[in-house]
């Protein structure tokens, strides 16, 4: 009996541990699996960002470094470069959830380039600097702001000695969290660009922390009037562009009229009567210039029916929106005004 006992559980033992490694094998195929596909999403997406985005030209690869660190930025130059000729430049800085390339795709702003000759330089922000890809332009309190800016600066810098961009002519546009930190480039170094462009952004002044940031983008927080050190050096702020989607509901509007209104009343401009303007079967836009004596200090362009998102951007692209009008073509139209009538910096051809 004792022997019979014996050998029901020797085969009850043998038959658990063949169930076992039959389910381990299983287990580590299906992990196998798992990680197979894990590392392909991976490589596929790591050849994604390596790819360069559609249409003509070169998409360079380089990167800056400073004290703060460094970082990556694609660098578009037009088709057909001819020798001594020297192009503006237009910085592009991504919103959260984007990187160099989907925001070139997105906004398509390299076809613009290349039609109308300039440089394209788009900055990318690290994953570690900030989980979502989000330029820290708010933690001024931290000095993560002003060390981020630092490293765009040196960027700019780089490719303006690296290859023939016309250092007069230089505009930076940005979109969101890019759109407040193009506002802070600006605001500390505005002897370096002629236009400035905020599409659905918060200006500066309005938040100092993660916390104060997430109010201001609900449209929460007031924006401080600029101390009067400040004020003396607003007069040489370049013209602002604002484009922003009065569906927004991600930033408020209030943040595009709050950002015209710093940079008019720092120029003692006034408000002109709004223009209500429709492209096709765009969504329509009401524009406000703010003018001092002729000059055109910021422009106001609110969107009707448009979210967070590029207006006139790819269609099917995150944060782009194809029915609003071509915020591309605006960003160039605007900063090619401020551009005419500039000195080239180089003895050679511009």
């Amino acid at each position: 009996m004792d022997t019979m006992v014996r050998m029901k559980k020797r085969t009850h033992s043998a038959l658990w541990a063949k169930a076992f490694q039959r389910s381990l094998a299983t287990l580590t195929r299906r992990s196998v699996r798992v990680g197979q596909k894990v590392a392909r999403r991976a490589i596929q997406t790591s050849v994604e960002r390596l790819k360069p985005p559609p249409g003509d030209g070169d998409w360079i690869a380089g990167a800056a470094f400073g004290l703060q660190g460094g970082r990556r930025f694609r660098l578009y130059r037009p088709p057909d470069m001819q020798n001594g000729e020297h192009l503006p430049l237009m910085v592009m800085l991504h919103g959260c959830g984007q990187d160099a390339r989907s925001f070139a795709t997105s906004t398509r702003m390299n076809r613009v380039a290349a039609r109308e000759r300039f440089f394209v330089l788009y900055p990318e922000q690290d994953r570690l600097a900030n989980a979502q890809g989000c330029w820290n332009w708010f933690d001024t309190e931290g000095g993560r702001a002003e060390g981020e800016a630092a490293l765009i600066m040196k960027a700019i810098d780089q490719v303006s000695g690296m290859y023939p961009v016309d250092a007069t002519r230089i505009a930076v546009a940005g979109l969101s969290a890019g759109a407040s930190m193009a506002a802070l480039l600006v605001t500390h170094h505005p002897e370096r660009f002629q236009a400035l462009v905020m599409h659905s952004g918060i200006p500066p002044g309005t938040a100092h922390s993660g916390m104060s940031a997430l109010g201001a983008m609900r449209g929460r927080r007031a924006t401080r009037p600029l101390p009067a050190t400040q004020l003396s050096m607003a007069s040489a702020w370049p013209p602002l562009l604002v484009i922003h989607g009065e569906a927004d509901p991600i930033v408020s509007v209030n943040n595009g009229r709050a950002a015209v209104r710093i940079w008019a009343d720092a120029a003692g401009a006034q408000a002109g009567p709004t223009r209500h303007v429709q492209r096709g079967k765009r969504y329509p836009m009401a524009v406000t210039d703010f003018q001092r004596r002729g000059r055109k200090v910021a422009t106001l362009v609110e969107v009707a029916q448009l979210g967070h998102a590029w207006s006139g951007g790819a269609a099917g692209q995150p944060f782009s929106d194809g029915k609003g009008p071509d915020a591309s073509r605006m960003v160039w139209a605007f900063a090619a005004r401020q551009f005419r009538g500039r000195v080239c910096a180089s003895p050679r051809p511009c």
